[in-house]
């Protein structure tokens, strides 16, 4: 299944093959961090290439590629956490940022959602960070309230702490699938 994302971009399942090349495109969406004051970020280790590969062979990966080449320019890894669809990474290169490439990447998500009969994305991210929160409130994303918040999402959340991330900065949100 692909989708249109604009005229010079499309949405497809990742191949396993393009792991290295997701965590460069990682890498490099990383580096705007740097400059909103979260250098940790910046120099954070991409996902591993094996977790890319396994979760493009389970069908929890979906890459926006130029129709010109096929090549990855961003990708969105999910996983399901406590009866949701988790966005566990968004990347886009920052060559192509601006392009609105998260909101077809989320179009397939939610249809991977609909499809294992989940009702809702859920996400962890920045709450003041231009391109995080704000922008997902822009796509209909809400706050989860603390009691809102299951028991493996908090596992992540804490495991997030432990690797650095300033996590009183941090927000759990959710979007519930139109019906």
């Amino acid at each position: 299944m692909t989708y249109s994302a604009g005229m010079t971009y499309r949405i497809r399942p990742a191949r396993a093959g393009e792991a290295e090349d997701l965590r460069a495109i990682e890498r490099a969406a990383g580096q705007s961090f740097a400059s909103v004051g979260y250098p940790d970020v910046a120099r954070h280790e991409p996902t591993p290439a094996a977790a890319l590969r396994d979760a493009a062979t389970e069908g929890a990966l979906f890459v926006a590629v130029t129709p010109s080449d096929d090549r990855p320019v961003g990708f969105l890894l999910c996983t399901e956490i406590d009866g949701d669809l988790y966005v566990q990474e968004l990347a886009v290169h920052p060559d192509h940022a601006g392009h609105r490439l998260a909101v077809p990447l989320l179009k397939a998500a939610e249809d991977l959602a609909r499809s294992l009969g989940l009702p809702a994305l859920s996400l962890t991210t920045f709450r003041t960070v231009p391109w995080n929160a704000p922008y997902y409130e822009r796509l209909g994303f809400h706050v989860m309230p603390d009691d809102q918040i299951g028991p493996s999402l908090r596992f992540v959340i804490a495991r997030q702490k432990a690797a650095g991330l300033d996590v009183a900065n941090r927000v759990a949100m959710r979007r519930y699938l139109p019906v």
